[in-house]
C-alpha cells in the first residue's frame, strides 16, 4: 500500500504527495480560524476602541504593541511547553489563554485592562500557531507545505468575514464587542475538536523523527529517525541554513505587516482616495493572500518551496509596484490584490522551509521563528510609520521593496549553504566507505 502522504509509486519513483484532510487536520485548521477570525474582527475596530474609552489613536495603537509582546511570549515557551504538555496539551492551553483573555478584553472599562488582555490573546494565538504547524508538518510529512498553506489560508478565509461581521455589529448599534466576542464561541468549539484527538503522534511531545527531503523540496516521505536533545543531552545549534531561513521569515513578516498597517494611509495620501475607502481596500489585500494559500495547497505538491517562494517574492514586488505608483483608488486596490497573491504565499512556505531545515527539531525551531514574528510584527509597522512621519507615507513605502531584496538574498544564501552542507556530507560519507 502507497504511503498516504506520497502516493503510489510512479517509474519507480513516488508520485506527488498526497494531501489527506482527515479530522487532525481539520481540528489544527480550526486552530488558523480562530486566531483568523480575531486579528481581522479587532485590528480593524481599533478606532472604534479608542472613541469609545476616549483615547487617542496612539494609545489605541499601543494594543498591537502588547499583542507582539504576546508573541514573544509564545517564542520564549512553546517549545519547553510542548515538551511538558505535548502539542494536544498545548493546544488546548492556547485555546483557554484566547478565550480567557477575549473576556477580559470586551469587558474591559479601560485601557489598563485592554492592554493586558490584548497580551494574553496574542500569546494564546501564537500558541495556536506554534503547536499547529509543527503538527501538520509530523501529520502529513512531504505533503506538510501544502497543508501549513492550507491551514494560514482557512485563517485568511476566515479572518474575511471578521471585518463584515465588525461593520454589521457597529451598523446595528452594538458596537465592536460583539463581532470580536464570537472568538469564544470559536476558541471553545477548537478546543472539543482538540480534545477528542489523541495526544499521540503528531499531536504528542516533540518529535523525533524528520521527513528526508523535506529542507530541500523532495517529496519522497521517507522518516530518519534521529534523538533529540532531550534523549541525548546536547543541544546541538542550527545550521546556517537555518538561520539564512529564519532570516527570510522575518522579513516576510515584515513585508506583510508593514503594508497592512499603513496601505490605507498610502491610498488616502497618494491614491486620492477618502478614508473609508482607504480602509476597505485593504480587504484586497487579504483576498489576494487567502486565494494565495489555498491555491499554494496545491502547487506545493508538485513544485519545491523554495520555487514557490521565489516566484511569490516576484508577485508581491510587482503587486507592490502598482500600488506605488497608483494614482487612483482602483489601481491601488488593484495593486493591493496582486500584492496580496505573493504575500500571501510567502509566510506558509518560508515557515515550511525553516521547519524542513531544523534537522527534526521542529518545536525548537517553531519558538525560533515565533520570536522572529514578534519582532518583525513589533518593529516593521513602527519603522515604516516613523519614516512615514519624516518623508511622507509614499517614500517610506520604499521599506517594502528593500525587504523583499533581502528575503530573496537570504533564501538564495540559504540554498547555498544547503547544498554545500548536502555536499560536503556526501564527501564524508565517500571518504569512510
Amino acid at each position: 500500500m502507497a504511503d498516504r502522504r506520497t502516493g503510489p509509486a510512479v517509474g519507480g519513483r513516488p508520485a506527488p504527495a498526497r494531501l489527506v484532510r482527515d479530522r487532525v487536520t481539520a481540528a489544527l485548521y480550526a486552530c488558523f480560524g480562530t486566531w483568523g477570525w480575531f486579528l481581522y474582527s479587532f485590528v480593524p475596530g481599533l478606532p472604534l476602541l479608542a472613541d469609545e474609552l476616549g483615547i487617542t489613536r496612539a494609545q489605541a495603537g499601543l494594543h498591537t504593541t502588547f499583542m507582539a509582546c504576546g508573541t514573544l511570549t509564545s517564542g520564549f515557551t512553546s517549545a519547553r511547553l510542548v515538551r511538558r504538555l505535548g502539542r494536544r496539551g498545548v493546544l488546548l492551553l492556547a485555546a483557554g489563554l484566547l478565550a480567557g483573555g477575549v473576556v477580559a478584553l470586551v469587558s474591559a472599562p479601560g485601557l489598563l485592562v485592554t492592554l493586558p488582555a490584548a497580551t494574553v490573546v496574542a500569546t494564546g494565538g501564537a500558541l495556536f500557531i506554534a503547536a499547529a504547524q509543527p503538527a501538520l508538518t509530523v501529520h502529513h510529512g512531504a505533503a506538510g507545505p501544502a497543508a501549513v498553506s492550507e491551514g494560514h489560508g482557512t485563517g485568511a478565509l476566515v479572518g474575511l468575514v471578521g471585518p463584515l461581521a465588525l461593520g454589521a455589529s457597529v451598523a446595528a448599534g452594538w458596537g465592536w464587542r460583539p463581532a470580536v466576542a464570537v472568538t469564544v464561541v470559536l476558541a471553545a468549539a477548537t478546543a472539543l475538536l482538540v480534545a477528542r484527538l489523541p495526544g499521540e503522534g503528531a499531536l504528542g511531545t516533540a518529535t523525533t523523527t524528520r521527513t528526508v527531503g523535506a529542507e530541500d523540496g523532495r517529496e519522497d516521505g521517507r522518516t530518519d529517525a534521529r534523538p533529540d536533545a532531550a534523549t541525548t543531552g546536547r543541544r546541538p545549534g542550527f545550521s546556517a541554513t537555518f538561520w539564512l531561513l529564519w532570516a527570510t521569515l522575518v522579513a516576510v513578516v515584515a513585508i506583510e505587516n508593514a503594508t497592512t498597517a499603513w496601505a490605507a494611509d498610502l491610498l488616502r495620501t497618494h491614491a486620492g482616495a477618502d478614508s473609508g475607502v482607504a480602509a476597505g481596500a485593504v480587504s484586497g489585500l487579504i483576498a489576494g493572500m487567502c486565494v494565495a494559500r489555498f491555491a499554494v495547497g496545491r502547487l506545493a505538491l508538485r513544485f519545491t518551496p523554495l520555487q514557490l517562494l521565489l516566484a511569490a517574492f516576484a508577485v508581491a514586488a510587482a503587486g507592490w509596484s502598482v500600488l506605488w505608483v497608483a494614482t487612483t483608488p482602483p489601481l491601488a486596490l488593484a495593486g493591493l490584490v496582486v500584492a496580496g497573491l505573493g504575500y500571501g504565499a510567502q509566510f506558509p512556505l518560508a515557515i515550511s522551509m525553516l521547519l524542513g531545515a531544523a534537522d527534526g527539531r521542529l518545536d525548537q525551531a517553531q519558538a525560533r521563528s515565533t520570536l522572529g514574528v514578534g519582532a518583525a510584527v513589533a518593529v516593521a509597522p513602527v519603522l515604516l510609520g516613523g519614516l512615514a512621519d519624516r518623508v511622507g507615507p509614499h517614500t517610506a513605502f520604499l521599506v517594502v521593496p528593500a525587504l523583499v531584496a533581502c528575503g530573496v538574498g537570504a533564501v538564495l544564501l540559504a540554498e547555498r549553504a544547503r547544498r554545500r552542507a548536502a555536499q560536503d556530507a556526501a564527501g564524508a560519507a565517500g571518504g569512510t566507505a
